[in-house]
């Protein structure tokens, strides 16, 4: 296995680490580094284990939410108080927020990863999802925290997270945008963001994982996709190192900046996907 591969293994898990859970699009940064790197076709298997090191991440960083979570709604359940405290009704509210997502994600992700990896759509949905963004942070009034969150807001919210299925979107940034334009503080909705998408990068590892396992069990003395576990060891890794700090750093800057900076670094990165794309198909 030669030294660069290992780089570039350690590129691809700073990447993931870092766009899966800023808003600005994992799916579109992984296209174009695989890319330029010329990993497109160990990309989808690769990109297994990268979702691998986010969702540790995010479970790491959130472990002792999801702890309190699950205490709260066993309670309520053995109770028949689904909705007697605040912590009960967060947990309803996350389980319907994921439920469009992870169905959007079931029917079409597997079409969506292998038919819309063009660099055109990013190009696109970069801008014009970082548009909203903008504006509605802008508009939002920016003043109901977790604890007035709704129903209407969770479904909302989750109907949104669907979209990020389609390369440029950004689970990140449109479930944060939505919330936003629900009035939520950007802190609570960043916060409601990350556990929103905990359970649908975890079943989307898992799913991708488990596409891996039946892709690689082919008839003896068939030839089976080449995975080369070191790789994926090393990109997962540096994915979940990356990912743990860049939640922290992200739910420290909310508190005291915009969400501008990340909508002009989109339309940057959308001309540079324009570039790459205008570069290499020719």
């Amino acid at each position: 296995m030669a030294p660069v591969e290992i780089i570039s293994a350690v590129i691809l898990g700073v990447v993931q680490g870092l766009t899966e859970l800023l808003p600005i699009s994992s799916s579109a940064h992984l296209i174009v580094v695989h890319r330029l790197l010329g990993w497109e076709a160990q990309g989808l298997v690769f990109d297994v284990a990268l979702h691998v090191g986010t969702s540790a991440a995010i479970l790491a960083y959130f472990w002792r939410d999801w702890i309190d979570l699950a205490r709260e709604m066993l309670l309520g359940i053995r109770e028949r108080q689904l909705l007697g405290n605040a912590q009960r009704r967060l947990a309803c509210f996350l389980i319907v927020g994921t439920l469009p997502a992870a169905a959007a994600g079931v029917a079409l992700g597997v079409y969506i990863e292998t038919h819309l990896r063009s660099l055109l759509i990013p190009v696109f949905t970069l801008v014009a999802f970082g548009a909203l963004m903008y504006f509605a942070e802008r508009w939002s009034r920016q003043d109901r925290s977790l604890e007035k969150l709704t129903w209407a807001d969770s479904l909302w919210i989750g109907l949104s997270q669907a979209l990020a299925l389609i390369p440029g979107v950004s689970r990140s940034g449109i479930t944060i945008s939505t919330a936003l334009a629900r009035d939520i503080d950007r802190i609570s909705a960043a916060r409601f963001s990350f556990l929103l998408s905990t359970p649908v990068i975890v079943g989307a590892g898992m799913l991708e994982g488990w596409h891996l396992v039946k892709a690689a069990r082919t008839p003896a003395g068939s030839p089976g996709p080449e995975i080369q576990w070191l790789l994926m060891a090393v990109g997962a890794a540096t994915a979940a190192i990356t990912g743990f700090l860049c939640i922290r750093y992200f739910l420290r800057y909310l508190q005291t900046h915009t969400l501008t900076p990340f909508v002009i670094y989109r339309i940057i990165f959308a001309g540079v996907t324009l570039l790459v794309y205008l570069t290499y198909s020719k």
